[in-house]
């Protein structure tokens, strides 16, 4: 995917969630008032500036016993602190990142071969990133993967991949045009 970000001419860091210690969220609700989570420095605090600076995000992860990775759970629990809450509780919420348009693509891999067996990955990586104000512009499950770098070997789904990308990028580029 990042290639074709590249081929587009489009600048994409790459974050991979294993390579940070991102604490789970314990529901302080600190964030709330402060705007960002003072409860854990960790890992989030370097993702945050990427974040708030970038208009497309990809959010993957594999599936784990039906459902995203813990990491992948923490990284989107600590993103909390982007709501805006009206008082008296529940009432009406707004993201601070909808300032402007936001893209995402999310991507979800499993080892068994229907897109059923993904369980609840694919609603869990997309349905918080919408409250926050992404678009999601493609969604692409890739089943039947189970070692690492198996997906590289598998034309079909780097086609899909490929085309999330470009999906992603022609959304970019029409809405700042």
């Amino acid at each position: 995917m990042h290639n074709e970000f590249e081929r587009h001419g489009v600048s994409a860091t790459v974050a991979f969630l294993r390579d940070y210690s991102i604490a789970p969220c314990i529901g302080c609700e600190q964030c709330r008032t402060d705007k960002t989570c003072r409860r854990f420095l960790d890992g989030m605090h370097l993702l945050y500036p990427e974040i708030e600076s970038s208009a497309g995000l990809v959010l993957a992860s594999p599936t784990y016993n039906y459902n995203i990775t813990p990491m992948t759970k923490a990284f989107i629990d600590r993103m909390y602190p982007y709501f805006n809450f009206t008082e008296p509780r529940p009432g009406p919420y707004s993201s601070r990142l909808a300032d402007r348009l936001r893209v995402a693509v999310t991507l979800g891999i499993c080892e068994q071969n229907e897109a059923s067996e993904m369980g609840v990955t694919m609603p869990a990586l997309t349905d918080p990133l919408r409250p926050l104000g992404y678009k999601i512009c493609d969604q692409v499950a890739v089943t039947g993967h189970f070692y690492r770098g198996s997906v590289r070997e598998d034309s079909s789904a780097n086609e899909r991949v490929r085309a999330a990308a470009r999906s992603l990028v022609h959304e970019l580029r029409t809405s700042t045009s």
